[in-house]
């Protein structure tokens, strides 16, 4: 623990610097707090371990230095949450009793109504049974992108607003853990919340915004959840982002928690890539300058919609559940930032029927067996028509060439 507590200190002291030339050097507070949270030290900050609780202290630490008031329980920093965690979810018996925290900060403005902007700081340890996609010894996880990304974003926001005009508005940090594990740690805020839900204007969330690409697309998730979010993205955008949207209030991660107690909400993401949920998402890997992009779109958000009252809430289409379900799985990574024709696939996985027909990363399937496939719910519709152990004829783009490849599900 010595050792744990001179690297904090020296990771403290370089964002005290950071901190005190912003916003000169944002970017480098940022990649301060990504290097910090996606260290070997931490361990992948598995829910419920001390190394949760090291990320946890340095969240409490930047909140401090940022100049925010505590708004967990009794005063506190912390909402503690328990749970019972078991190396396979679908076990009734066994498994071991945890406690996880979600890290609760506050800047009253004093006003009626109280943004929550959140990002989740768990991930998977080394390696969460059922959860990991990584074949291999047990190795951290470091969760880089997933999500030290959003939790440095939620960082720069707060730094940002704790400045900014915007003042019609309170705004509520959240650190969310258990996450990874189900969404524990929001289901446990929007059950205990240290704000009356009433008083919540808008939910926005970030998860995996540290891999903002070439094209420059981040998807918005959420957009239907009120009336308001969709020509104020028009109106904001400008060229800066290629801006791909989802209606659906639902989805995996904490927004989801806010959007079922009937609350507006917006997340964002700049898409899945092959080092998802392995021990390869590492901080060398991450778009500083994109997050601190992603973030200064996301103040756009937030001083637009200020002044403008309660949003209206509107209940949304599940579009995760508009896919058919189905039996076989071809073995890849959906590119979800991808806005084009077909299913563009962003990481094909090892032993697994893509790989062993020959589609590679970057390919787009444009047709399953007699599917012609346009979009995702197109793609999974195909795979709906197979059981195991049946053969199709894969049609995919790769570059000028159309190739046709025999898949064994």
């Amino acid at each position: 623990m010595k050792k744990h507590s001179f690297f904090l200190l020296a990771v403290m002291l370089l964002s005290a610097i950071c901190f005190a030339q912003q916003p000169k050097n944002s970017t480098l507070q940022i990649q301060v707090d990504v290097v910090y949270l996606a260290s070997d030290l931490l361990k992948g900050r598995e829910t419920g371990t001390e190394w949760e609780q090291m990320a946890a202290d340095y969240l409490v630490s930047r909140f401090e230095e940022i100049g925010l008031q505590p708004k967990g329980v009794d005063g506190t920093w912390l909402l503690p949450f328990d749970f019972n965690m078991k190396d396979n979810p679908h076990a009734t018996t066994g498994g071991e009793d945890r406690t996880g925290h979600d890290v609760v900060a506050f800047l009253d403005n004093g006003a009626p109504t109280t943004v929550v902007i959140g990002a989740h700081y768990d991930h998977l340890g080394m390696g969460i049974p059922m959860a990991s996609l990584y074949v291999g010894d047990p190795a951290v996880h470091n969760g880089a992108d997933d999500n030290a990304s959003g939790v440095a974003a939620m960082l720069y926001l707060a730094e940002r607003l704790k400045n900014s005009k915007a003042k019609n508005n309170n705004y509520l940090f959240i650190g969310f853990s258990g996450e990874e594990l189900g969404l524990y740690g929001s289901k446990a805020f929007t059950k205990n919340p240290t704000v009356p839900l009433s008083s919540i204007n808008y939910m926005l969330n970030m998860d995996m915004v540290g891999r903002l690409n070439k094209e420059r697309v981040l998807a918005v998730y959420g957009v239907g959840t009120s009336p308001v979010w969709k020509p104020m993205l028009e109106e904001i955008k400008g060229d800066d982002f290629k801006i791909k949207t989802t209606e659906s209030g639902i989805g995996p991660s904490d927004h989801t928690s806010f959007y079922l107690k009937d609350l507006p909400v917006l997340h964002f993401f700049t898409g899945q890539h092959g080092d998802y949920h392995k021990p390869s998402d590492d901080s060398e890997l991450v778009n500083y300058d994109g997050i601190r992009d992603v973030a200064d779109f996301m103040l756009k958000v937030i001083e637009n919609m200020d002044g403008k009252g309660k949003l209206e809430f509107t209940k949304t289409k599940d579009e995760q559940q508009q896919g058919a379900s189905f039996k076989v799985t071809l073995g890849v990574m959906p590119d979800y930032v991808y806005d084009g024709e077909g299913m563009r696939i962003d990481a094909v996985m090892d032993d697994r029927p893509a790989k062993n027909a020959g589609i590679k990363d970057g390919d787009v399937v444009i047709k399953i067996g007699d599917v012609e496939v346009k979009t995702i719910y197109d793609y999974m519709e195909g795979l709906s028509k197979f059981s195991k152990g049946d053969k199709a004829m894969v049609k995919v783009k790769r570059g000028k060439k159309t190739l046709k490849k025999e898949v064994t599900f």
